[in-house]
């Protein structure tokens, strides 16, 4: 299937690894001219240069942090305008209430809720000028199923679902759609981190974070490329009717007994 993506220049944040990087690829496969962003300019380049090498297609990559503030509007001066912007980055910490501290909560939220707001607010009257456009926000599955153990990012997530409903209804009006992802656990090095989060926070033991793996759709982890590609085909025309809906990915689990 064409996705129609030739030519159009996408912004993925969070990309020198996991999922930001395979969607580099998603959409250089199909055409697309990608520009990554990420803090580390080393990680940055070497994600770059793979995903010229395994697509052909030339990449380009911006080093920011995109937890400060004035981040976004550097951004736009080095990247320009673009088609795609997939917000993507974040880092929230896991654990439950008594054991995120105010500094490490607002750190999260400002690099993950706060950065996505700005990007938004930065290119979505862009695009509202142009007429056209996509924004496409990973978000998680723990906005959707809430966790104690997770109580930071669940509440980050849930404000990042209800700011992409909320924008994704008013900006079919100026031909622009906005949508979400909710990723459930995927093969990143962001899992195995909350794994031993999480098993700190229940056992005061991290080195039992496979214990809370357990119970996954299909036997497995999902794979960043699942991720990538739809959010490849979500952002292509082909989905061209949708818009304001964030889509629960996590085969089912929300759903077993």
């Amino acid at each position: 299937m064409d996705l129609q993506l030739e030519g159009k220049r996408v912004l993925i944040t969070g990309a020198s690894k996991g999922i930001g990087l395979a969607a580099a690829l998603a959409f250089a496969r199909e055409g697309a001219s990608p520009t990554l962003v990420g803090r580390d300019p080393v990680a940055l380049r070497a994600a770059a240069d793979a995903v010229s090498a395994q697509t052909g297609m030339p990449a380009a990559c911006v080093a920011l942090d995109l937890g400060h503030a004035d981040a976004p509007r550097e951004l736009l001066r080095q990247a320009g305008p673009v088609d795609i912007l997939v917000n993507n980055a974040g880092a929230v910490p896991g654990g439950a209430l008594d054991q995120v501290d105010d500094e490490r909560w607002l750190a999260g939220w400002e690099l993950k809720v706060h950065g996505y707001i700005r990007l938004a607010r930065l290119y979505y009257p862009l695009m509202r000028e142009a007429g056209a456009g996509v924004i496409a926000n990973v978000i998680g599955m723990a906005g959707s199923a809430p966790r104690a153990d997770y109580i930071c990012g669940a509440a980050a997530n849930a404000s990042l679902i209800a700011f992409t409903r909320a924008l994704g209804g008013e900006a079919p009006l100026h031909g622009v759609r906005v949508f979400g992802l909710n990723p459930s656990r995927t093969r990143t090095d962001r899992v195995l981190t909350l794994a031993r989060q999480r098993a700190q926070a229940r056992w005061g033991d991290e080195s039992r974070w496979q214990e809370t793996l357990s119970g996954l759709p299909f036997g497995r982890l999902m794979e960043p490329g699942e991720v990538a590609d739809m959010l490849a085909f979500c952002a292509s025309p082909r989905a061209g009717y949708l818009s304001g809906t964030v889509i629960d990915l996590d085969g089912g689990e929300q759903y077993a007994g």
